[in-house]
């Protein structure tokens, strides 16, 4: 089958490897893809939300899947749009309908969904700058640190954590009403701050049955000893070592089954990741939030335990077989180490040269923020390209990563040398 994947990052390349190891992929297209993902497919410089160019790409190429990498086009209707067109409707979009994209697309719909359906979650108001003085009061009744929300889409910069009472005011103040994030922020959440320890799990769903994919932890601050402003993430783990069979289960019985009974109850269709993200305190799970696509760099670190082949995973979807599809995950530790571009996550140069390739052994690189331009491949992002490792522990799997994370060379270069180092 020829397969189109939608996305430019260090997911999408992981995306492409594993895909492009199957024996029912045919060929391969990533719109747009990065330097790392024409390796393993064929680029096409078309953007995620063009939906009209995917289209005439999918007819002309005979594409019988896409495999939505970022949430953007999903919470703008791509799946509905491919559902409501005669020409595309035999085509398989892996991601939600754009009403389960609202479980990400907007945090007030989530929490409704979330109260609505007993999944424990963190208590919480919404507010407008009609009511930016109720606000005010809300956060009044609430200990620090405080957590804002930009209700919309922000790209990964939505969440204020400030820690005093009147930081808490100013920021509800510039995200209401002087728009700090956009059309994103006309609406904000404000919640209760938990406490614990924050980790990923992952669903896939054909919206009635479901796989537990392996659980990860990814680190997003800057610098080590978890310090330093928020990035897309520096690096992940999995497994999660306090994440055992009987946590799992507790997982599974107390947030997916009633997230998925939910989606049913209310008539979403969604074929395609749920993440969910946790806070976890004293062996009590609580959502934090919903993300309708896999994370970043968690891919990276998640994909690569999987076992079983993939594509064939996601033909189950289409085709209605999922249930009876074999899953099997390796049961070896996966670590993942980002580099980044010196001065990430604020302002950073591009198109610094990027050489040590040959040199790697035994991880798997995936690139996300490059491009090849003359024949080299150079930076093109903040966060450059994640190293994945396998070892029989934590520290195993994060030395070999630290070892071919040295290799790698282009100017600026900076990576966290403590991942794991909490568990």
């Amino acid at each position: 089958m020829n397969v189109l994947i939608l996305g430019s990052g260090g997911r999408e390349h992981a995306f492409a490897w594993k895909i492009s190891q199957s024996s029912l992929c045919k060929k391969l297209f990533i719109a747009p893809g990065n330097a790392g993902t024409n390796q393993v497919g064929n680029n096409v410089n078309i953007g995620v939300n063009d939906f009209e160019k995917i289209k005439e790409l999918c007819i002309s190429e005979q594409v019988s899947m896409i495999v939505v990498g970022p949430e953007d086009p999903l919470v703008n209707g791509i799946y509905d749009f491919f559902n409501e067109d005669a020409s595309l409707q035999h085509i398989t979009v892996i991601g939600p309908s754009k009403k389960g994209a609202r479980l990400e697309g907007s945090k007030e719909f989530s929490k409704k969904f979330m109260i609505k359906h007993n999944i424990p979650t963190a208590a919480y108001q919404s507010f407008t700058k009609d009511t930016l003085e109720e606000g005010y009061q809300f956060l009044e009744t609430l200990s620090a640190p405080y957590v804002l929300k930009a209700d919309g889409l922000a790209a990964g910069k939505g969440v204020l954590i400030p820690e005093t009472l009147e930081e808490a005011k100013e920021s509800l103040k510039e995200m209401l009403a002087d728009a700090k994030f956009g059309d994103a922020s006309s609406k904000v959440v404000i919640e209760e701050h938990l406490k614990g320890i924050e980790l990923s799990v992952f669903v896939l769903t054909d919206g009635v049955s479901y796989k537990i994919l392996p659980s990860a932890k990814d680190y997003k601050r800057i610098g080590e000893g978890d310090k330093g402003l928020n990035t897309g993430g520096m690096g992940a783990i999995s497994p999660v070592p306090f994440v055992d069979r009987f946590f799992i289960e507790k997982v599974e019985r107390e947030i997916i089954k009633p997230t998925i009974k939910g989606l049913v109850e209310e008539n979403i269709d969604y074929k395609g990741f749920i993440f969910i993200g946790l806070m976890v305190e004293n062996g009590n799970p609580k959502v934090i939030e919903y993300n309708v696509r896999m994370g970043d760099p968690e891919t990276e670190v998640v994909i690569p335990r999987i076992k079983s082949d993939l594509l064939n995973l996601f033909k189950g979807i289409g085709n209605g077989s999922f249930s009876e599809v074999d899953f099997d995950i390796s049961e070896e530790v996966a670590a993942t180490i980002m580099l980044v571009s010196g001065g990430y996550p604020e302002s950073y140069e591009k198109g610094m040269e990027i050489n040590g390739f040959d040199e790697l052994e035994g991880s798997i690189l995936f690139h996300s923020g490059t491009i090849t331009k003359d024949d080299k491949i150079v930076t093109n992002g903040g966060r450059v390209m994640a190293i994945t490792s396998f070892g029989q522990d934590i520290n195993k799997a994060v030395n070999k990563s630290l070892q071919n994370a040295e290799k790698i060379d282009f100017k600026g270069k900076y990576y966290r040398k403590d991942i794991g180092f909490d568990l």
